[in-house]
């Protein structure tokens, strides 16, 4: 079984600055926070990696219930970037 080598803490600090926009719902997310979705992609390559990110991820939104799914969901379209993985609180991360 391969082992991730991308890190909660590197999950939670590249989403950090998605904050306002995930729990507003409105406008678009800032820079700061599409180049951590960005960087989140170009970090989460490998399966394990990508199911360790997922896991962290939905872990992070579970901790604050004012995020709401429909803008986490969105995310990556509103910053213009592929993610390999859904961004949301009820994300199967196994599959």
């Amino acid at each position: 079984m391969a082992e991730a080598t991308i890190t909660c803490p590197q999950v939670t600090s590249a989403l950090t600055p998605c904050l306002p926009y995930l729990t507003s719902g409105a406008g678009v997310p800032s820079q700061e926070c599409c180049t951590g979705v960005g960087n989140l992609q170009k970090l989460a390559q490998s399966t394990a990696d990508k199911q360790a990110a997922c896991n962290c991820a939905k872990e992070a939104a579970a901790r604050i219930p004012a995020i709401k799914e429909d803008a986490a969901a969105s995310l990556p379209a509103k910053c213009h970037i592929q993610v390999d993985f859904p961004i949301s609180k009820s994300t199967d991360c196994s599959k």
